[in-house]
């Protein structure tokens, strides 16, 4: 399993997670919910409580995934399977230009 932390303007906005099974869970985190109801990360996946599923990476995740040139570089460089796109997600949109950033989480002592 692996996780990530969903900032949007500084603000942790949510929480993404990659099963064992291959699904995908985003979870906007309570307080996020409470102070900006109006703010969601994409239209596609309005402000709720309610977690978001699916059996591939969100659209909206894998639009932040560098493409061409500089996919294979990051690819290359990481030694991360282009298919792989969690891992390209977590390895390359940590600094993302917008708004969004997503952080990897340890889960190691969770």
């Amino acid at each position: 399993m692996r996780k990530a932390e969903v900032y949007y303007n500084d603000h942790l906005a949510g929480i993404l997670t990659e099963r064992d099974d291959g699904d995908y869970i985003f979870r906007y985190t309570g307080q996020y919910v409470n102070d900006h109801p109006g703010k969601f990360i994409t239209f596609t996946m309005p402000v709720r409580e309610k977690p978001y599923t699916s059996d591939r990476l969100f659209p909206f995740f894998e639009g932040l995934i560098p493409e061409g040139w500089l996919l294979d570089i990051a690819s290359r460089n990481w030694k991360i399977n282009q298919s792989d796109r969690m891992g390209l997600l977590l390895a390359c949109c940590r600094d993302c230009i917008g708004a969004v950033s997503v952080v990897p989480v340890n889960i190691e002592n969770e």
